[in-house]
This record gives C-alpha cells, sequence and structure tokens, in this order.
C-alpha cells in the first residue's frame, strides 16, 4: 500500500511497505553506509521495491533503515519527468572503492543507461556518506557534493532515526 504526504506543490513524501523501513537484527559488518536513490523513468516505486529485496537477498550489504521516498522536480536538465528519490543505510564489510563498483553493477542490473549528465534515468545510485571518511578521487567524492543543498537527500533524512 503507498500512502501520499504532500509537503508542498514541488514536494510529496510517499511511504510504502519497505520505504522507511528498519531493520530488527543487528549487522555485524564493520562500516556503515548511505546511499541515495533515484530514478524517472517507469514505476520508480515498483523499482525501489524490487531493489528493496534484491538488496535484502544480497550478502554483500544488510539494510538497516531506508527513508520514505520523496517525488521532487528534478535538478540540472530540467526538461524531464519529476524525480522519486530515497535513501538506504546499509552496512558492508567492502571499502568505499568495492561499494561503488557494487552498486554501479546494481544500476546496470535494473536497466540504467547514462545517456547524459543528470538525464532521466530507471535507477541512479549514490554514496552519500561512508563511515566519517573524507575522501576525494576522480571516481568518488565522499560525502557526496552537494547533499546539503539537496531536498532529495535532506528531507527524507529527517525521517531516519540511524541519521548519519
Amino acid at each position: 500500500m503507498v500512502k501520499r504526504k504532500q509537503l508542498n506543490k514541488e514536494l510529496t513524501l510517499i511511504f510504502t511497505s519497505h520505504f522507511p523501513y528498519n531493520a530488527q537484527q543487528e549487522s555485524h559488518k564493520r562500516h556503515r553506509a548511505l546511499l541515495g536513490i533515484g530514478g524517472n523513468i517507469g514505476d520508480v516505486i515498483r523499482r525501489f521495491e524490487h531493489l528493496f529485496f534484491f538488496l535484502k537477498r544480497q550478502n554483500m550489504v544488510d539494510i538497516v533503515e531506508t527513508s520514505p521516498l520523496l517525488k521532487n522536480p528534478p535538478f540540472g536538465f530540467l526538461e524531464q519527468d519529476d524525480f522519486t528519490n530515497g535513501l538506504i543505510l546499509v552496512k558492508t564489510d567492502m571499502t568505499p572503492r568495492e561499494l561503488l563498483r557494487y552498486v554501479l553493477r546494481v544500476e546496470k542490473q535494473f536497466g540504467r543507461k547514462r545517456l547524459f549528465k543528470d538525464g532521466p534515468r530507471t535507477l541512479d545510485i549514490d554514496l552519500i556518506f561512508y563511515d566519517d571518511i573524507t575522501m576525494e578521487s576522480e571516481i568518488l567524492t565522499l560525502p557526496h557534493p552537494g547533499w546539503m543543498q539537496r531536498s532529495s537527500v535532506l528531507i527524507p533524512l529527517s525521517y531516519m532515526a540511524h541519521q548519519e
């Protein structure tokens, strides 16, 4: 069942059976990472539910908590449908680069095609935080640049108990 709560004319919170979610069991994996998820092609809410079950079946990450979803306008390239975004807090034993490679493979499995920067997508997974690590490389910057200016991160994060 999907419930919606209109925050203003541009922003809508969406509650599903697994967004938000809190794990009942403690994970014994060493590292905490906050993943930002987004999409605006097709049935994004259904895809996020499938992603939830996909990640639950994998042994690479343990889902600790998820946020409610947020439907919000695009940024960058504006001539596209609104995005649905959410957050997934995971625990993992992977390094930041290994986790990045893993989520890029997951995006591909879910039909992601990179047409152009800030373009429409079936699924986008960003690493927002990884423990308290700060790093900047050609392939990965932590924390994710601009996260503090994005309602697509800040609003869902405000609903999470295990805030980073």
